[in-house]
């Protein structure tokens, strides 16, 4: 019997733990070979550790699957390339890429460093494009391609205390769909995620009340295999009609996130003066103003 994902070659970043570890594991089970890759940094991007990546590795040749490690960095466009053309080397081509690396270096906005904001946004905005651009050749080449990549609910709808990850978050939604657009032609695609799961990230999030321990609890019935099953479904054949689409998913619950788009407008023939604005402009659109919310206000029931 086939599998959805027989003769694809995948790699999969930040794939030595969490999420990523769970996408490689599946990638490879539904068929795919997998280039594994982790720098085996902390959470907040310190230090390098081989062995997480190689560990997944041996996991997925135990199970009779094939797999190679690599530990570079998404930030270097050299290391990404590097990694793109390990799996045409060891595997002859390369079919899909999951933009999965990360980190976290929280902190609220007024006491947000430039380093800490530069960090995260090279790991998961400059990573992605790295990786992306790396596979854009061959995906032309060959005419396929997939990309998923990971954004997050912190950036469509906002979050507390992390601008710098919601900021690369946003800016890997547009850049998803300007990819989709540019490599339509040569049928490649390109979607993201917003996961919610129970990750080493997640893991971060501070308990000093009963609301977020409840919340906290919550989480942790939303396994990455969850969100698994949705990237090995992005990487097939079986989403050739699925491009520039944001999908989340908590436990087992996939949405569909909407994109930006006028919903109201007003008209002056003449034009509008600021006092003007102030006076029927702004009073006619103000119901329609998005509010400011965090994740947890829009998805405020309990996962299913």
């Amino acid at each position: 019997m086939s599998k959805i994902l027989d003769g694809k070659v995948m790699l999969v970043t930040g794939a030595g733990g969490g999420i990523g570890r769970d996408i490689a594991l599946a990638a490879a089970a539904h068929g795919a070979s997998v280039v594994v890759n982790d720098i085996g940094a902390s959470l907040k991007g310190t230090g390098a550790d081989a062995s997480p990546a190689q560990l997944v590795v041996d996991e997925i040749t135990a199970a009779g699957g094939a797999a190679i490690a690599n530990a570079d960095s998404v930030t270097e466009p050299e290391a990404a390339r590097a990694m793109v053309e390990a799996a045409v080397s060891e595997f002859g081509r390369i079919d899909a890429v999951v933009n999965n690396a990360g980190i976290l270096r929280d902190g609220f906005f007024h006491k947000m460093t430039y380093e800490d904001f530069d960090a995260v946004v090279k790991v998961h905005l400059y990573g992605a494009f790295n990786t992306s651009r790396a596979a854009a050749d061959h995906f032309k080449e060959q005419g396929s391609g997939a990309l998923v990549h990971m954004t997050s609910t912190s950036g469509l709808i906002g979050n507390l205390a992390q601008a710098n990850y919601s900021a690369a978050k946003l800016g890997i939604a547009a850049l998803s769909k300007s990819i989709a657009l540019d490599m339509q032609r040569w049928n490649v695609r390109s979607n993201c995620i917003a996961p919610f799961a129970w990750s080493r990230m997640i893991s971060s999030i501070k308990v000093d009340s009963d609301e977020q321990r409840a919340r906290v609890e919550k989480i942790k019935q939303m396994t990455p295999a969850k969100i698994a099953a949705v990237a090995v479904f992005l990487a097939s054949d079986r989403a050739s009609d699925v491009n520039g689409q944001i999908l989340a998913v908590r436990k087992n619950e996939i949405f569909v996130m909407s994109h930006p788009r006028p919903i109201r407008s007003v008209h002056q023939s003449e034009g509008w003066t600021p006092e003007e604005i102030a006076d029927h402009a702004i009073p006619a659109l103000k119901s329609n103003f998005a509010p400011l919310e965090v994740s947890a206000d829009v998805f405020s029931w309990d996962p299913v």
